[in-house]
């Protein structure tokens, strides 16, 4: 069998791997094992597995991972997220759509200070749908409001995706970090927007509640100042070139779990449940990535992604062309596959026929720079998109009395938004660039 229809074998018993729920890493790692046997012996195969593990685990730059996630444990068991969903709501919970306005400020908020998608859907829905249906709020609209704002998780840095593409294309993360900010905002803003229209045409669906006065609202505003200090250190010291993004994320989770002791809400138990919730999470990215390298190793003795970047380099359409299906394929993959499986999966593959193209008349940092965040803004499609849509899943486990198709028919409008700003950073690279440009000069 020749090396390419290996590789188109390895794909398909993959795919059907995930379609019987087999978990994404063994997915990913039986099909690449079997394939590289074949191609290259067992003898081969078995002297790549005694040390792949050991060189991927322990390469410095994973560290940021743990560290940004157990950041985000601590903020969720130390009840800042309440804090900050209770400080959003205290400024605009009494204009029409309020409440779901302040879920998406807390979840940008929180985003800040975690790094994760799922986690953010999760900790804002625990936090914000108790209220919102005290309030008359309508299952759709509250529903679809989380999911869709649980995508700032990785919108906002510090973002666990983005971290994963630096160290698969060997970028700067704090370039990324910054070039992620723009678009992040622009997706908070055009939430609320949604939100702003939808509760205007249908006023049934959210009712205004009574204003806070304001010496309530300076008190719940007070109350989130241990965020704003630890987003301004981290960022501030890793664009400031004080120290590395792994470093910021370790003050990062030492000032979280200083800010959530000091609100005296963090019990022993608690950080228990932060360091277990940690482990499980890491343990899970680690897998797929050692599922994803054996993937990897396999498709380059098929020598498919050399022949894929020649290709994509001599076609006779615009490269913009070639990015859109890119994006449209990452959107498919959405279907099936998680963010993290499908970026380490396919970043090596595609990357290197990214960069043959010629985007802009972009250098190639800044051509790597945008296409990753092109990327992160069609992964947040995919984390809420029918028919699989993980932060979906996530807030119906809690939202357990809205039925799931009224939770896609809620993020509808939402995914509008995120495929017209999708659209818009694909067409004006400087959008992206902008803060790489303020803030490494």
């Amino acid at each position: 069998m020749n090396p390419t229809a290996v590789g188109l074998v390895m794909f398909a018993v993959m795919l059907g791997l995930m379609v019987v729920r087999v978990p994404i890493a063994a997915s990913m790692f039986i099909p690449g094992a079997l394939g590289y046997m074949v191609l290259a012996g067992d003898s081969a195969l078995l002297n790549l597995l005694k040390g792949s593990a050991v060189a991927r685990l322990t390469v410095y730059d994973l560290s940021v991972i743990p560290l940004f996630l157990l950041m985000g444990q601590f903020a969720t068991q130390g009840g800042l997220s309440r804090a900050l969903f209770q400080a959003a709501a205290a400024f605009v919970g009494h204009v029409r759509g309020g409440l779901a306005m302040s879920a998406v400020l807390a979840a940008a908020a929180f985003g800040a200070v975690c790094g994760s998608s799922v986690a953010t859907s999760a900790t804002i829905t625990q936090v914000a749908y108790p209220e919102m249906k005290a309030h008359g709020y309508h299952g759709r609209l509250t529903t679809g409001v989380l999911a869709s704002s649980g995508t700032l998780g990785i919108l906002i840095p510090p973002s666990v995706p983005l971290v994963v593409y630096a160290i698969l294309t060997e970028q700067n993360v704090g370039k990324l970090f910054a070039a992620s900010m723009l678009p992040g905002i622009l997706a908070m803003l055009g939430y609320i927007a949604v939100i702003a229209v939808l509760c205007r045409w249908r006023p049934a669906l959210a009712q205004p509640i009574e204003a806070v006065p304001w010496p309530q609202r300076w008190k719940a505003l007070a109350a989130i100042w241990p965020i704003v200090v630890i987003f301004v250190v981290v960022f501030g010291g890793i664009y400031g070139g004080v120290f590395s993004p792994t470093e910021g994320a370790a003050i990062g989770a030492a000032g979280t779990f200083v800010a959530a002791m000091a609100r005296r809400e963090l019990t022993l138990e608690g950080i228990k449940r932060s360091f277990l919730g940690m482990a499980e999470t890491s343990a899970m990215v680690f897998m797929i990535f050692l599922g994803a390298d054996m993937m990897n190793s396999a498709l380059a003795l098929t020598q498919m992604p050399a022949a894929l970047a020649e290709w994509v380099g001599h076609l006779p359409v615009a490269p913009l062309v070639v990015i859109g299906a890119v994006m449209v394929g990452y959107i498919a993959l959405g279907c099936v596959m998680d963010e993290l499986s499908m970026m380490l999966l396919t970043i090596p593959v595609i990357f290197p026929a990214v960069m043959q193209l010629d985007l802009f008349g972009l250098a190639a940092e800044a051509k790597a720079i945008w296409f990753g965040i092109l990327v992160l803004m069609t992964v947040g499609i995919g984390l809420t998109a029918p028919p699989v849509g993980l932060n979906v899943y996530v807030v119906n486990s809690i939202a357990r009395d809205v039925p799931m198709t009224e939770t896609y028919k809620g993020v509808f409008p939402f995914l509008a938004t995120d495929v017209l700003r999708l659209l818009v950073l694909m067409f004006f690279p400087g959008l992206t660039l902008g803060f790489v440009n303020l803030f490494f000069k």
